[in-house]
């Protein structure tokens, strides 16, 4: 990673943005290009969960 870009981390204990790995990973999210992304973590979070579920749901 170039000294001019940064890592977007969404922590998922205060559902807050964080610049960096300032949380410690247990609660930690990502790394996501943009704070745009990292905003929106949750989402993708629980598309995947679900996601995954059904494709499990259709194995059994």
């Amino acid at each position: 990673m170039a000294d001019n870009e940064q890592e977007f981390w969404f922590n998922t204990k205060t559902h807050q943005v964080e610049e960096g790995m300032v949380s410690p990973a247990v609660d930690r999210a990502g790394p996501y290009a943009t704070r745009e992304e990292a905003e929106h973590a949750m989402e993708r979070i629980k598309a995947n969960s679900e996601k995954w579920a059904a494709e499990e749901a259709e194995r059994d």
